[in-house]
Formats: structure tokens, sequence, C-alpha cells
């Protein structure tokens, strides 16, 4: 089935409706109708795509931003200082004098570097995402579309109950009118 076509044998003139469809609502359809599960794993479909530097980029991203990173990064630039600090006083001289210029700029360059790593990363995560929520819009789509399967025969066995038990109730007046006609011809 392409998806521009609809499927043989849809109900209710959904075929007239099919080119008006989402490639969601159009998916979740085919599944209910090949009685397939809309549910799949996102995450293992989305990791699967991945590409080297993507998943390189991903774990830059997951390190930069938590708390061993920061406990590094603090602890290298107490070093950096303390270090700086402690050669200028004994010798007078240090390989980065106050106010840390060369620490400044390999932050710098830390900081520019990192930043398009993190958006890369960030953008990738917009993408899982995005591929989440149409995952999620399926699911939905399928529940309430076989909801409203489950109303609709739960209205016709309704249906069916009511016309049983009115015609039970003809049957009943019925006999109930013969008895009548017996006793009042009894009676007589």
């Amino acid at each position: 089935m392409s998806s521009t076509q609809a499927p043989g044998g849809l109900p209710h003139g959904l075929p007239a409706l099919w080119g008006k469809l989402t490639g969601p609502q159009r998916r979740a359809i085919a599944r209910i109708l090949t009685t397939r599960s809309v549910a799949r794993d996102v995450n293992a479909e989305f990791a699967d795509t991945r590409t080297f530097g993507q998943r390189v980029s991903d774990r830059i991203a997951a390190f930069g931003g938590s708390w061993p990173f920061i406990g590094i990064a603090f602890l290298m630039l107490a070093c950096w200082v303390v270090l700086n600090s402690v050669l200028l006083a004994r010798r007078g001289t240090a390989f980065d004098p106050y106010p840390y210029i060369l620490l400044n700029l390999i932050l710098s360059m830390l900081a520019a570097l990192q930043a398009p790593i993190i958006m890369m990363s960030q953008n990738r995560q917009a993408a899982r995402d995005r591929l989440e929520a149409t995952h999620d819009y399926e699911v939905n789509l399928k529940a309430e579309l076989e909801i409203q399967s489950l109303h609709e025969k739960l209205d016709q066995l309704r249906e069916r109950d009511w016309a049983a038990l009115v015609e039970m109730q003809q049957q009943q007046i019925q006999l109930l009118q013969r008895l009548l006609e017996r006793a009042t011809g009894e009676s007589a």
C-alpha cells in the first residue's frame, strides 16, 4: 500500500478522505486494519541511525553538562591559580601570572569548541523528541480509533439487546392479552 492510496475495504467513506490524512494518521489506520502494533522503541530506532560523530558529540555534551565535569574544571582552575601564584611568590615569575591571560585563552577556546558540540547534541535531541512526539501521536490516534470502534460495537450490542427486549416485551404483552381474554371468556 502506498502512502497516497487508501487500502482496500476501508469503512465509512474513508477512501475519499485518505488523501487528506497525514502520514502518522495513515500509518495508524493501516496498523489498525492489519492489527499490527503501533508501539516501538523510538530510542533504539533513533540510536541506530547516529553516525560516529553524532555519538561522540552526544557523549561530550553529556559529560560537559555533568557534575563530574564541573568538579574537574573547578579543580583544574584551582590548581592553575595555586601553581601560578606559588611560582610567582617563590621565583618572581610564573608561566601565566595574574590576571591569568593564558588560562582565559584556554577557557575561551574550550567554550568555543564545546558550544557547537553541545548545540549538535541538542539538535539531535530535538530531532529525537520530534520522532517521539510523532510516535506518541500515532499511538494516541490508534487508541482513539480503537476506542471509537469499541463504542460502535457496544452501541450495536445495546441496540440488539434493546430490540430483543422489545420483542420479549411484545411477546409478554401478547401472552397477557391471551390470559386476559381467557380469564374474561371463562368469567362470562
